[in-house]
């Protein structure tokens, strides 16, 4: 493998950004070099960033493309590595793809069928066979409304390397939807539901978690265990309920609804994790605490693209101006996420680690994407 030099770069280290020169090869950074010397064969970055590959932990884009219509079906492959090149464009460099688990079988009205273990095995098989362009990694949403959660967690083990687990509770007019209306919104909007499948819809859905959400809730705490996987809560949105799941082990709350619950993930020493469209639009399209408001109490932690893949890159570099700290902004998207999930050899710019890499332009508050390397190889 031949070795790479970035030169003349405005290096985004842990903790500090200086100007200097980055060596990747065999896979690996090489050494940092400070100062704008620019080595014969070197890339003059001309003062670009040159910052790790971004660590993405939560993201639906897969979804959207398997799915890019409300009940339009795509080629599972195709869908795979357009959905992979999409986000090698947008400077993340390893994934955890966010694969359901947990269906309604007995009604076909919102599209809620099993999914998850063929998409999974298509994805192990892409990376197996050196498809894809970024690392990846599986995500399993664990939805406790559900009617075959136990069943379908069942097929998933330790062999699939499963790095995160995470409990959904999509009870209407609790958590991320406390707000029912907003539920209505989307789903009479997505799946074009009368005012009748609605009321079924939401009936059936509380129903399901008064009978079987605390056993679905419990077997996946056991299931993640089993599997090696790091959890993760989701939309919690009071102490108590942070308190709960603090008592299973998680790692991580993804997307705290409130300050109150977002305050209490510190106080039990769980990250937060909030979304790069709440952060760059400015408030949650759900109506729930905006990302900036915690990042101005420094609460926190970690940046997920959700469902806009360009929005973590944007979204680090927001948070890097509005604390006055690029380094800070940066490692919210690259060493905090691979922190969180274990990945030791990834997420900064450290000699001996992959030479997972960006290089991006400042135009005026947007971010143009120079380059990206993966394990050293050049694939954007």
């Amino acid at each position: 493998m031949t070795e790479t030099i970035l030169a003349n770069a405005t290096l985004v280290l842990e903790g500090e950004v200086l100007r200097g020169s980055l060596r990747l090869a065999e896979g690996r950074i090489a050494d940092i070099t400070e100062g704008g010397t620019i080595p014969a064969g070197a890339v003059d970055c001309n003062g670009d960033l040159v910052m790790p590959g971004l660590v993405e932990l939560h993201t639906d884009n897969l979804e959207r493309h398997i799915e890019p219509r409300p009940k339009v079906a795509w080629p599972h492959q195709s869908a795979i590595v357009a959905h992979d090149a999409e986000l090698a464009s947008t400077g993340i460099t390893t994934v955890f793809d966010a694969l359901r688990v947990g269906s309604i079988v007995s009604s076909n009205k919102t599209n809620y069928g099993e999914y998850a273990r063929a998409l999974a095995d298509e994805i192990l098989d892409l990376r197996r066979e050196g498809a894809l362009k970024i690392s990846h990694f599986l995500h399993l949403r664990a939805e406790v409304c559900s009617e075959t959660l136990v069943e379908e967690l069942a097929k998933f083990g330790p062999e699939d390397q499963i790095g995160i687990v995470s409990l959904m509770d999509h009870t209407p007019g609790q958590r991320q939807f406390r707000d029912i209306s907003k539920l209505k919104d989307y789903y009479t909007g997505k799946y074009g539901l009368s005012e009748a499948d609605w009321a079924d819809h939401v009936t059936t859905q509380k129903s399901l978690r008064d009978r079987l959400g605390d056993a679905h809730e419990a077997a996946v705490v056991v299931e993640a265990r089993r599997y090696g996987a790091v959890l993760a809560s989701h939309d919690d949105t009071t102490a108590e309920q942070v308190a709960t799941s603090a008592q299973h082990g998680v790692h991580f709350a993804e997307f705290p609804t409130t300050t109150e619950a977002a305050a209490a993930c510190r106080t039990h020493g769980i990250k937060v994790m909030m979304g790069g469209p709440n952060l760059i639009r400015g408030g949650s399209h759900s109506g729930n605490v905006a990302a900036k408001e915690l990042a101005e109490a420094g609460l926190l932690d970690i940046l997920s693209s959700d469902y806009v893949p360009s929005s973590l890159l944007s979204g680090a570099l927001f948070l890097g101006d509005l604390w006055g700290d690029v380094a800070r902004g940066v490692a919210t998207v690259t060493t905090a996420p691979a922190a969180a999930t274990g990945l030791d050899d990834r997420g900064a710019l450290r000699p001996g680690l992959r030479a997972d890499v960006i290089r991006v332009a400042r135009v005026g508050r947007a971010a143009a994407l120079r380059g990206v390397w993966v394990a050293g190889h050049r694939v954007g």
